[in-house]
C-alpha cells in the first residue's frame, strides 16, 4: 500500500462515522463536547452551521447518523446524538443577534423560491447574507412546508417550528404566503435570475382495489388527512381505525387517530417488520400508545354496508425465497378486519401540473424532473429542484442538505460561474496534547448504556394534540449520554520518522487496530493484522516506511476507539491525537471562512 494521504479532507472525514452519514455533514462530535462543557449556546450555533433546524431536527430528524455510530461496535446500541441536539436547542440562550448579518445594500440579483419547506429555507438562509432579493413562494398562510403540515405537533411544538422558521423570515425574504406558482412559464417572465423549486412531495399515493370509492367520507390519503388535522379540518375519528402502510407517515396518522378518539388502531404492513420504513423508535412509540402492528397482510377491498364502510379484507401472506435470492408471496389465506375509517399511508408523490412540459424542463416518464444531483440544477438553466421535490420523498436533512447543494449552484449561476465549479472542502487538524500524558477532551471509556427518553405519561399526552410526548433530557440524563461519544474527531496521527517499533501502541490498544508488519498489497494486509480488518466501507491507514526496519505502520480504522492509550504509551511521541475539523463550504464562503460570530466570542 501506498502511504496514507492524511492532507485529504476526506480521509479524516470518512473516519468520523457520524459526521461522514450525515446528509449535511454536521460536526456532531464537537457539538456534543460543547454540550458536554455545559456550552449550550455555542453547540446550537455550530449545529445551525450545516443543519439549519437544530430544534425541529433534534426532535424529528431521521438520524442517519446514529446507525454509523461508532459506539454501536461496542456495546450494541449508538450516542443518542438527535435528542442531544435538542438538549443544545432547548438550552440555548437567545441566538437572533449572532446569526449572519444581512447587507443593507443588494447585490442585484433576485431569486425566486417555490415552496416554504426546509430546502427553500435553507436556500434563503444561504443566500440572504451575500446580498441577494429573496421571494418565496409558499401556498398555505405560514412557513414550514409538511414540517407544518404533516408532523404533528406532539413530535414538533409550533414554538420550535416558529422560531427556527423565523430566523430565516427575519433576514428580510420576500415571503409571499397563500400564493401558490400556477404557472412557471409566468413566474419565468418575471426578470428572476434563478428559481429554486422546493414544493415537496405534496401527493399522497392511492390504493386502487374494490370498493374504494364505495364510502369515501371514510378512507382518507394520510398526508392530506394529517394537514386537515393541522388546519382544524378534521377534529374526530371512528374508533376502529387501519392504516395502510408503515412509513414514518404511518406512523404519525396512527397516532394522530389515537388522539382524535381511536380505541382500536391497527398498522396493516404487507411485510415483516425487517422490511418497515419507519423509524424503529416510531413503532416503538406508536406501540406504547396501544396501535397494533399487522404483518404480511396485503389489502384486497374494502367492505361495505349501503354505503357505509364496516371492514377492509386483507390476503395474509407468506414470503418465501427461490432459487435466485428473490422473496415471492403466497396467500395463505383472506382475512376481515373490521374498520370505521381507514387512512392510507402508502407513500408520497410528487406533483408538477403548474410546469409546462414545453419550457426547457425535461421530465422522466415517472414525471419527475431531471435534476443533476451534484448541481441541483434541471436541464433548464437557472432553475434548480431540492428537497422531495427533486427525487421524491426523503427526510429532512437531506433537504437541507440539497438546499445548500442548491444555493452554491445559484450563487455560481448569477455571478456568471459554472455550477459543476464546487468548492473544495478544507480541514484544520490541531494537536489535543495538554502536558506530556493529558488531552483537551474527554478519554475515558464511559460504559453507561444508552440514556431512555422520558416521555409524557398515556393519560397526559392523549389529552390534547400539542402535549410533546418526549420530554427531553434532563441535567443528569445529558451528562451522563455525552461520555458515551467516542470522540471520533480526535484522529490518532502518526509521524512514521519518530518510531523506534517498541510495539508499545500495539501492546496497549484495547482493540488490537494497530500492526506493525511488511507491506503488502491492501488485500494481503487486512488478513494479516491484529485483528482481521473486515469491514471493507473504512480504509486501512498506512504509514511510509519505519527507519529501522522499513515494514509500515497499519491501522484499522473501523476498530479504533480514539482512546489515545497509543498517543499516552508512545515513548517518542509519534502518536498524537488531534482534533480533526471538516471545513465546508457553502454559497459565497469557501471552506474555512466565518459567517457566524466565531465561537470564542459567543462565549467571551
Amino acid at each position: 500500500m501506498q502511504p496514507t494521504n492524511v492532507s485529504d479532507p476526506k480521509y479524516y472525514h470518512r473516519v468520523v462515522d457520524c459526521q461522514w452519514a450525515c446528509p449535511a455533514h454536521t460536526n456532531v462530535p464537537e457539538y456534543i463536547r460543547l454540550i458536554a462543557q455545559g456550552r449550550y449556546t455555542e453547540s446550537y450555533l455550530l449545529n445551525r452551521e450545516t443543519n439549519v433546524f437544530p430544534g425541529i431536527l433534534g426532535r424529528t430528524c431521521d438520524r442517519p447518523c446514529e446507525p454509523a455510530c461508532r459506539r454501536s461496535r461496542v456495546e450494541g446500541k449508538p450516542v443518542a446524538i438527535c435528542r442531544l441536539k435538542r438538549v443544545a436547542a432547548d438550552h440555548k440562550d437567545e441566538v437572533q443577534a449572532m446569526l449572519p448579518a444581512v447587507p443593507a445594500k443588494k447585490n442585484g440579483k433576485r431569486v425566486a423560491l417555490i415552496g416554504a419547506g426546509p430546502s427553500s429555507l435553507t436556500v434563503a438562509n444561504d443566500l440572504m447574507p451575500l446580498g441577494y432579493e429573496v421571494s418565496l413562494f409558499e401556498k398555505h398562510e405560514r412557513a414550514g412546508g409538511l414540517m407544518r403540515v404533516n408532523i404533528p405537533s406532539f413530535r414538533l411544538p409550533e414554538s420550535v417550528l416558529d422560531e427556527e422558521v423565523g430566523y430565516i423570515l427575519n433576514m428580510g425574504v420576500d415571503a409571499r404566503f397563500g400564493t401558490p406558482v400556477e404557472s412557471m412559464r409566468r413566474l419565468l417572465t418575471e426578470g428572476f435570475d434563478a428559481v429554486f423549486v422546493g414544493s415537496g412531495a405534496p401527493k399522497g399515493k392511492e390504493l386502487d382495489v374494490p370498493g374504494r370509492w364505495d364510502a369515501p367520507s371514510q378512507i382518507h390519503i394520510g398526508i392530506e388527512w394529517l394537514a386537515n388535522v393541522h388546519f382544524g379540518h378534521v377534529e374526530s375519528i371512528g374508533k376502529r381505525v387501519l392504516i395502510i402502510g408503515v412509513g414514518n407517515t404511518a406512523m404519525d396518522c396512527c397516532r394522530t387517530s389515537r388522539r382524535l378518539g381511536g380505541t382500536d388502531i391497527k398498522v396493516v404492513a404487507r411485510r415483516s417488520r425487517p422490511y418497515f420504513k419507519a423509524s424503529p423508535w416510531e413503532l416503538e412509540d406508536a406501540e406504547e400508545e396501544g396501535v397494533q402492528i399487522v404483518e404480511n397482510h396485503a389489502p384486497k377491498r374494502f367492505v361495505t354496508e349501503n354505503g357505509v364502510l364496516v371492514a377492509m379484507e386483507f390476503e395474509r401472506l407468506e414470503w418465501t425465497t427461490d432459487a435466485s435470492g428473490k422473496q415471492r408471496s403466497s396467500v395463505i389465506e383472506t382475512v376481515a378486519i373490521p374498520a370505521d375509517a381507514v387512512i392510507l399511508a402508502i407513500g408520497q408523490e410528487n406533483a408538477f401540473p403548474w410546469i409546462e412540459r414545453d419550457i426547457g424542463i425535461d421530465f422522466d416518464q415517472q414525471g419527475m424532473p431531471k435534476v443533476d444531483r451534484g448541481t441541483m440544477q434541471s436541464s433548464r438553466p437557472g432553475v434548480f429542484f431540492g428537497g422531495d421535490a427533486a427525487w421524491g420523498p426523503e427526510n429532512i436533512i437531506w433537504a437541507v442538505a440539497h438546499g445548500h447543494e442548491a444555493a452554491i449552484s445559484i450563487h455560481n449561476h448569477c455571478q456568471g460561474i459554472p455550477v459543476e465549479d464546487r468548492p473544495p472542502q478544507g480541514m484544520t487538524l490541531a494537536s489535543s496534547k495538554m502536558g506530556m500524558h493529558a488531552w483537551s477532551y474527554s478519554n475515558d471509556y464511559s460504559p453507561a448504556a444508552r440514556t431512555s427518553m422520558t416521555h409524557a405519561e398515556l393519560s397526559t399526552r392523549f389529552s390534547t394534540l400539542s402535549v410533546e410526548v418526549e420530554l427531553g433530557f434532563d441535567a443528569e440524563q445529558t451528562a451522563r449520554e455525552v461520555e458515551r461519544c467516542l470522540n471520533c474527531d480526535i484522529q490518532t496521527h502518526f509521524t512514521a520518522n519518530l518510531c523506534i517499533e517498541c510495539d508499545a501502541c500495539v501492546d496497549v490498544c484495547p482493540v488490537n487496530c494497530l500492526t506493525i508488519t511488511a507491506n503488502g498489497d491492501e488485500v494481503d494486509l487486512r488478513t494479516r493484522l491484529s485483528a482481521p480488518a473486515e469491514n471493507l466501507t473504512q480504509a486501512l491507514y498506512a504509514s511510509a516506511e519505519l527507519p529501522q526496519t522499513s515494514r509500515i505502520m497499519v491501522k484499522d480504522e473501523d476498530l479504533c476507539l480514539h482512546c489515545g492509550l497509543c498517543a499516552e504509551r508512545c515513548p517518542t511521541a509519534a502518536w498524537d491525537m488531534r482534533r480533526f475539523d471538516l471545513l465546508q463550504p457553502y454559497a459565497g464562503r469557501p471552506a474555512g471562512s466565518a459567517r457566524s460570530l466565531p465561537l470564542a466570542a459567543v462565549s467571551a
